[in-house]
């Protein structure tokens, strides 16, 4: 689906038509510069690559300061592909955050925050052990049995356990469309996104 790149400002809140306070989140929505179009004959599939937020030149690679030379574009630290454009675009073309007016929902991808190393109950929800009754003392938060003593005698693929939490890509769908502001190349939406203020989040209608 057609989408930008943008950046999470952050959260804050309006109040309805009805007096009901809706929690919403601030977005800067591009603008993004098309640094690519690619066609079915040529590549296979056709899209459209976007570029967000200026970069200098001296940290960008050589065959990226070629791409970017071609399309006539800026170098651009962030890119992205999308596809289903409605109208046709060419390379150098920029895209606002106009193309969200008549559009009610979008679908917001992110990083989510990282939280480091953390046990089961954090990580997977469990419920711990139980009562600390009959001598428990100290295994209140164990994650319990990870497999059988006899067979298969390992540890089968995929078993909920202690590890990294977070710090994965999220997407969460149909967030409603409280107001799209293009003077400020801003979008505010209904509800929370993933990540933290100034991470990159690619929208899509």
């Amino acid at each position: 689906m057609p989408g930008l790149l943008g950046k999470k400002i952050g959260m804050t809140s309006v109040f309805s038509a009805e007096g009901k306070n809706i929690p919403c989140t601030v977005i800067e929505a591009g603008p993004c510069v098309v640094t690519q179009v690619k066609t079915v004959e040529k590549d296979g599939y056709s899209a459209v690559q976007v570029g967000y937020e200026d970069i200098a030149e001296k940290h960008v690679t050589k065959p990226l300061q070629g791409h970017f030379k071609k399309a006539g574009a800026a170098p651009k630290r962030h890119l992205a592909e999308f596809k289903d454009y409605a109208k046709e675009l060419k390379e150098g073309d920029e895209l606002t955050v106009d193309i969200f007016k008549d559009t009610p929902f979008v679908d917001i991808c992110g990083i989510s925050k990282g939280k480091g190393f953390q046990g089961v109950v954090k990580r997977h929800d469990f419920g711990g052990v139980g009562q600390t009754t009959h001598g428990q003392k100290n295994r209140l938060r164990a994650p319990g049995s990870i497999g059988q003593s006899s067979t298969p005698s390992r540890v089968l693929p995929g078993m909920r356990m202690a590890g990294q939490d977070g710090s994965v890509r999220v997407t969460v769908q149909n967030l409603r469309v409280i107001k799209v502001m293009p003077e400020q190349n801003v979008l505010v939406v209904k509800g929370s996104v993933p990540g933290a203020k100034g991470s990159i989040l690619l929208i899509e209608k």
